[in-house]
């Protein structure tokens, strides 16, 4: 009897720490530093912004890769991938998405 117990508390604390481990996986995340879009900075992006006119710049000073699309809303084709410390210039992107 005493051993079903001990099994059962530890089947659930195994199961406490991986609800709380897929939990915390799941939480928001953005990169860390700055995107600087047209001389625009956002601080710890994440998720889609606009390019709002031509010629464009996107300078990734962040720990992600950030990625130029073609479409707006981030649609479209990847046009470039622009990793931390890099800048691109472009004529045709319409949207950056940085995770």
């Amino acid at each position: 009897m005493m051993r079903r117990r001990r099994m059962a508390m530890t089947l659930g604390a195994m199961a406490a720490a991986a609800t709380l481990t897929l939990g915390m996986s799941g939480s928001a995340y953005a990169a860390e530093g700055v995107l600087i879009i047209n001389g625009a900075g956002y601080v710890d992006p994440s998720g889609c912004y606009p390019v709002d006119w031509f010629p464009s710049s996107v300078t990734n000073n962040t720990n992600a890769i950030a990625e130029v699309h073609s479409g707006p809303g981030c649609s479209g084709a990847v046009e470039w991938l622009v990793y931390p410390g890099e800048t691109y210039y472009t004529e045709t992107a319409q949207s950056v998405f940085i995770l």
